[in-house]
């Protein structure tokens, strides 16, 4: 061996000793944080598809988890809104939501009056559903829109007629014993596949004639789709009830 090739085996002999001293006076942190085991969830075999603890509301067979789900036309997998709204028959608060849906193929008016639905959040906070590929209208009122409260951060749209998809992961609000808002809601919507709304805050309930504003209400309510006249179309509704996981801190 060569006095260079020497002394750099040495040097690097060195600075791994050194290395392995300074480990072994690393102490790791440890939070003392005492966690329950993440419960098992099976997922779907494609993300479309629901987890194994999810809630099916519309599988293409029936609308028999919704109130006036009859007044809806259910054919060939697809249920395309008629006569009213419908709203679940079960009661939600803080869940993940993943719905598909299509605006009509024949583009017939312009602006609200164009493949207009919308989902509602506990009845009370819509996510709007607009057909907005060369469709003006407002900003807060288009497609995957918080209505009247915050446009998406980018349209993310197919054209009339494509299937599209809405994830939403949706945190209730919550209320003390005199009515006042302890904690806001707040809302995540993920557009085919673009996340528009990261982690918003809402003002309120979502109206069309008056601002934003909270009323207390129940820590569960259903979900409604809208009737806003235009054979929007849907399928592949499902939801999860969520809760974030709770360890016990030490003493």
């Amino acid at each position: 061996m060569t006095g260079t090739r020497a002394a750099v085996w040495a040097t690097g002999a060195v600075a791994v000793a050194a290395s392995a001293a300074v480990a072994l006076q690393v102490k790791e942190y440890k939070s003392g944080i005492v966690w329950p085991e993440p419960k098992v969830v099976a997922p779907g075999k494609t993300d479309r598809d629901p987890p194994a603890d999810a809630v099916v509301l519309f599988d293409g067979k029936d609308l028999s988890r919704w109130d006036k789900g009859e007044n809806w036309e259910v054919k060939d997998g697809v249920a395309t809104v008629r006569k009213s709204d419908i709203t679940t028959k079960d009661a939600f608060g803080d869940c993940q939501l993943h719905l598909e849906f299509a605006t009509p193929e024949k583009v017939e008016g312009k602006g609200q009056g164009r493949g207009n639905s919308g989902v509602f959040l506990m009845g009370k906070y819509e996510v709007q559903i607009l057909d907005s590929v060369d469709n003006p209208t407002y900003f807060d009122g288009q497609a995957a829109a918080v209505y009247k409260q915050s446009p998406p951060m980018v349209n993310a749209s197919r054209g009339p007629g494509e299937w599209q998809t809405y994830d939403i992961v949706f945190t209730a609000p919550r209320f003390a014993p005199d009515g006042k808002v302890a904690k806001p809601a707040y809302v995540t919507v993920v557009h085919n596949g673009v996340v528009v709304h990261n982690h918003f805050e809402l003002l309120g309930g979502t109206f069309f004639d008056r601002p934003p504003a909270y009323e207390k209400h129940a820590e569960r309510l259903p979900i409604r789709l809208q009737n806003h006249g235009n054979p929007v179309r849907f399928r592949n509704i499902w939801v999860r009830e969520i809760a974030p996981i709770e360890g016990k801190k030490p003493q």
